[in-house]
């Protein structure tokens, strides 16, 4: 079932916005959208599909086993990033509670790399990703990317998409750009187009 649904969903799923390639939170916001004639796709909707983007973005390595819980976890942040995002292309304020699970998840994990001691090459430095805790690591590796985003100079670039009902956001990397993919720029021109043809007298 879960492969039936991600060969459905990769079907109708855009690509990634621009700015996906720079920030993966951006990327990360973007795995739920809405599409025109009533359709949408989530491509964290599974426990596999979740873990196929996690692996993707390098947040996870294939001996990972990831649980319904996990994805759920997973779409929460995701809601709340995208709440974020929203109040600062809207310029409005966000709500309490997803500045909260933002920082919930930055603080989740340790930051400072741990003293490793190898019987071949001696004491280093690595950072600890034990499986048990890899879906934290992940979440907050995605927190601090949309920190930083929103905290950086990018910030004034995040815009959402122009094309309704899309509810992507992308990163204006020039001053003409308002969709979030080809497809949704084309779908405006063609219903500018229309719209021009049938309003004008025969």
């Amino acid at each position: 079932m879960d492969d039936t649904l991600a060969t459905d969903t990769a079907r109708i799923a855009l690509p990634p916005a621009p700015g996906a390639d720079q920030y993966r939170s951006l990327d990360f916001a973007n795995t739920a959208a809405t599409l025109p004639a009533g359709q949408s796709y989530d491509l964290l909707s599974t426990p596999g599909s979740a873990m196929r983007w996690l692996t993707a973005h390098d947040l996870a390595t294939p001996d990972v086993r990831l649980y319904e819980v996990c994805a759920q976890r997973m779409r929460t942040l995701r809601t709340h990033i995208r709440a974020l995002f929203a109040a600062r292309v809207d310029s409005t304020t966000p709500a309490e509670g997803s500045l909260r699970a933002v920082n919930e998840a930055l603080t989740a994990v340790p930051t400072a790399p741990l003293l490793d001691w190898d019987a071949a090459e001696g004491p280093r430095r690595v950072q600890a990703h034990p499986v048990d805790r890899a879906v934290n690591h992940a979440l907050a590796t995605l927190a601090a990317d949309a920190a930083d985003l929103l905290t950086g100079p990018d910030a004034g670039i995040l815009a959402s998409c122009g094309s309704a009902p899309c509810d992507r956001f992308l990163m204006r990397t020039h001053g003409r750009r308002h969709w979030c993919s080809t497809r949704c720029g084309d779908r405006v021109r063609a219903a500018r187009a229309y719209a021009r043809r049938s309003g004008a007298p025969d």
